[in-house]
């Protein structure tokens, strides 16, 4: 069983009804991933899936960026859905927008992420690799910020384990 973490877009209006009805949000988000209407070109959607504790590790270290486990409100109380507001998407949209990837590859120490076990804890098998990987996940969710912000959408987080 892998730990990820998943975005995707929701209007305020969807955010206030699930904060109120949390089994009509588990329901709901269920929906949007329907295969017959996923993914849609009006509701953006982006991982990190595997990587968000690998890029978080590098957001903390260069002070920037989201908590993904902090950031938001709580939806589901087992901790498997929230809420995140569109003002801290567009916040985020500028923040990521701003924030050149070198400046949080600089703080990649793959030593440090597996003596500090970051999950998935394969910085040592790949070290290049896996700075590669990240790359590509940081590219999807600063684009998944900017589509969401643009829009005037916030957005749902789920977190599966």
């Amino acid at each position: 069983m892998s730990v990820t973490i998943s975005f995707i877009s929701a209007t305020t209006e969807e955010l206030d009804r699930a904060e109120k009805e949390p089994s009509w949000a588990e329901e709901f988000v269920d929906s949007l991933y329907d295969s017959d209407v996923y993914p849609s070109q009006d509701r953006p959607d982006s991982g990190p899936d595997k990587a968000w504790a690998g890029l978080q590790f590098l957001f903390d270290e260069a002070e920037v960026g989201p908590e993904f486990l902090m950031d938001g409100f709580m939806i589901q109380e087992d901790g498997t859905l929230f809420g995140w507001t569109a003002e801290q998407i567009a916040h985020l949209a500028r923040q990521l927008g701003a924030t050149p990837w070198k400046q949080l590859a600089a703080h990649y120490d793959p030593v440090r992420m597996t003596e500090a076990d970051v999950y998935p804890n394969v910085w040592r098998f790949d070290p290049e690799g896996e700075l590669g990987w990240l790359e590509r996940h940081y590219g999807e969710l600063v684009a998944f910020f900017a589509a969401a912000a643009e829009r005037g959408h916030g957005a749902f987080m789920n977190f599966s384990f």
